[in-house]
């Protein structure tokens, strides 16, 4: 199976070659992809339906945690300085640092040389496999008048039914992502259940219909670092970020396509990870964000 992004990269050496990979694709960016017999109009959703979200300059997104604070996917986070901001219900906001996790890896060229190469990205699946895909994002002022949304922090995600939501160009699970289309644009909203997860991911599948659920999807191309929420006690919690997905073997290139798995890492296992950060520099995570 064949693996990509959920995005265009901002770490030229990274991504230079997943890039030129994901160049061969009917498309380069993408969001939420549907079900082909649902009309698109009952997957989007109000700004207002997540405020939290956060938008990365170009593409991808973050969520808002704590009032100063954004987490997201580390392939997907901003470069400090030059003025670099993260849009949140629609106010821009200046980005003070960026905290990648230790464990994350920035990919070799020669991986990317050797799938175009062999057209097979068996090595780069196992190196993003490996990789802690995460970043905090520390704002330079708090975000006012929206609520963070709460961190999972329990181990019972999988047979969940979750929510994802981001925006840009779409698709559907017949035809793929549609040519052409602009990187953000709506927002969207899907569902989908959680199958399985190990130390670093949470994943799950593009069912076709009649197995999928009445309002299926997935995160696309240009969506890295998007939510995955899942509702504990009436409350929706992050369970997961966007990180990269894989491709079926009948559409070896090309995403969007039923079948397809998108992994997502696992928020809940770097709770520690998030917390010392925050109280390195300075604050700290409200006692009541997240729970089992």
């Amino acid at each position: 199976m064949r693996n990509f992004r959920l995005g265009t990269m901002t770490r030229v050496s990274m991504n230079r070659w997943l890039l030129l990979v994901l160049a061969v694709l009917p498309l380069a960016a993408g969001a939420v992809v549907i079900r082909h017999d649902v009309d698109d109009a009952d997957y989007r959703v109000d700004p207002a339906e997540l405020p939290a979200l956060a938008d990365m300059p170009g593409e991808g997104h973050g969520v808002l945690i704590a009032p100063r604070w954004v987490l997201t996917a580390a392939h997907a986070a901003p470069m400090e300085g030059m003025g670099v901001t993260v849009a949140i219900d629609g106010t821009r906001y200046a980005v003070d640092r960026v905290f990648l996790h230790p464990g994350f890896k920035r990919m070799p060229d020669a991986l990317g040389k050797e799938a175009l190469a062999t057209g097979s990205a068996s090595k780069i699946h196992a190196f993003l496999a490996a990789s802690d895909d995460i970043a905090l994002i520390r704002l330079t002022a708090p975000v006012a008048g929206v609520d963070p949304v709460a961190l999972y922090r329990g181990t019972g995600e999988a047979g969940r039914v979750a929510t994802l939501i981001g925006k840009g160009a779409t698709g559907n699970g017949a035809v793929g992502l549609l040519p052409g289309s602009a990187h953000r644009t709506l927002l969207r909203r899907a569902n989908n259940a959680i199958t399985g997860g190990n130390q670093r991911y949470l994943w799950y599948r593009f069912d076709a219909p009649p197995h999928g659920l009445p309002r299926e999807g997935v995160l696309g191309n240009g969506d890295s670092g998007g939510p995955l929420l899942i509702t504990v006690r009436d409350r929706q919690q992050l369970a997961g970020l966007g990180s990269w997905i894989t491709a079926v073997p009948e559409h070896a290139l090309e995403a969007g396509f039923y079948g397809q798995m998108v992994y997502n890492v696992r928020v809940s296992r770097y709770i520690d990870w998030i917390e010392r950060v925050m109280e390195q520099n300075g604050d700290a995570l409200d006692p009541k964000n997240g729970f089992h």
